[in-house]
């Protein structure tokens, strides 16, 4: 159980600076593959100052204690919908993708996130800090728009960073888009890109007409082939992965592989490619002919062969939007119980997502070192078993209410104890 001094639960961090000082906790750092036990982090002016192993606390500051407790970095989901869609079932809170209309590679998610989204507020509660949100796949293309990167320490502007990525999607389930054949789907795409290329390197102020691609499309697409943002393909077959793997190499852009159920069986071009993948941990069987080869290894196998790891956990789709912080958690445990050693099951929810995309503070952002921000969670449990959770959560050393809408209609309803001043309901 959380040792945290509830006095200090309800501390004044938020409303001015103080130091503080956590005291006794196991820290994994993701600088190094070992916590640091028995540590004390010492917290000033919203940034870490020290942490050292049985290092006494500073005089006049205030303690938290956490004896024995695990303290990391926030979870940062690599690829999530949260604040995009809120009831699945209602189709006014739904804005993943476009069925229709002009926009393709241009659809822009960062335009319809809503902070006051439930599922941003329970990913926020669960420990989550950043995401990167992306779009579904549409029904006019095979772009399926921009994903943007949430930070969530704020309440009505978490939108960090938007357009940091093109997502495309590959794969049997999409090839209605492209016309029916996964091999318009690459076709498209070639094309794409060859238009853009052309259109970028023509001097001239006027453009050809005949292209297929709309000025919109086009502009959104100019980053890529700069390589200020990746490529972003969603592709779990080996032979799919494999062609993305030839889009990189041909055109010389950065792609990330999201899904990735057979990418162990590419391993080592990915490893030699730098290409990431963004998986699911929890794909173990199939769920259609391009997930056959689906194995709960595929982590373990990837990060053996130095493919960088990250997951999305999506629970047939649910966790893309609900429950993400505890479904990371999950899937994180359920690699490290299928060969994926502990240090880089952390590291894949809390600081690979930020380096993945390109975040402009990568070097410091999701580690606990001297410099870096404050931003760390206090775990009453080892954060990969589902069953703990956040008992504190410091985002720039102000520490983050855990309290939610369902925590407050939890504390409404459920039936008092003996002992409690009204009586108990049955």
């Amino acid at each position: 159980m959380m040792r945290v001094c509830l006095a200090l639960l309800s501390m004044s961090m938020c409303a001015r600076a103080e130091t503080v000082a956590i005291i006794g906790a196991d820290v994994w750092t993701n600088a190094s593959d070992a916590p640091v036990k028995n540590a004390t982090i010492v917290i000033a002016d919203e940034r870490i100052v020290s942490i050292e192993s049985g290092a006494a606390a500073p005089a006049g500051v205030r303690i938290v204690r956490a004896a024995g407790d695990i303290v990391t970095p926030p979870l940062d989901a690599a690829a999530t919908q949260i604040g995009l869609v809120e009831v699945l079932d209602a189709s006014d809170t739904d804005d993943r993708a476009v069925e229709s209309g002009a926009l393709g590679a241009a659809f822009d998610v960062s335009l319809g996130v809503d902070p006051n989204d439930l599922t941003v507020q329970q990913a926020r509660a669960a420990g989550v800090a950043r995401a990167m949100v992306y779009p579904s796949p549409a029904g006019n293309g095979i772009f399926a728009g921009q994903g943007a990167r949430l930070y969530l320490a704020g309440r009505s502007d978490i939108v960090a960073r938007a357009r940091v990525a093109v997502f495309v999607t590959a794969g049997g389930a999409a090839a209605h888009a492209a016309g029916g054949s996964r091999a318009a789907i690459w076709g498209l795409l070639r094309n794409a890109l060859q238009e853009v290329r052309r259109l970028h390197d023509s001097a001239g102020p006027f453009k050809p007409r005949d292209q297929l691609q709309n000025h919109v499309d086009v502009e959104a697409l100019m980053p890529v082939l700069e390589r200020h943002v990746p490529l972003a393909i969603l592709a779990n077959r080996e032979a799919d992965i494999r062609q993305a793997i030839a889009v990189a190499q041909d055109f010389g852009v950065s792609v990330v592989i999201l899904g990735g159920a057979e990418a162990w069986r590419a391993a080592d071009l990915l490893a030699a490619r730098r290409i990431p993948v963004i998986l699911d941990p929890l794909d173990g069987l199939p769920k259609s002919f391009d997930t056959i080869g689906a194995r709960r290894d595929n982590a373990a196998l990837l990060a053996r062969a130095g493919v960088t790891v990250s997951f999305s956990v999506s629970g047939q789709g649910i966790y893309l939007s609900y429950d993400v912080g505890p479904a990371l958690r999950e899937g994180a445990g359920i690699a490290v119980a299928n060969g994926l050693p502990y240090a880089q099951a952390v590291r894949a929810i809390t600081q690979t997502a930020g380096r993945i995309w390109g975040e402009p503070a990568a070097a410091t952002q999701g580690m606990l070192v001297p410099g870096a921000p404050a931003d760390l969670v206090i775990w009453d449990g080892d954060p990969l078993e589902p069953a703990s959770a956040p008992a504190m959560m410091l985002l720039g050393g102000k520490e983050v209410s855990l309290q939610t809408r369902q925590t407050l209609l939890r504390d409404r309803y459920r039936p008092q104890q003996s002992g409690d001043s009204a009586r108990a309901t049955p």
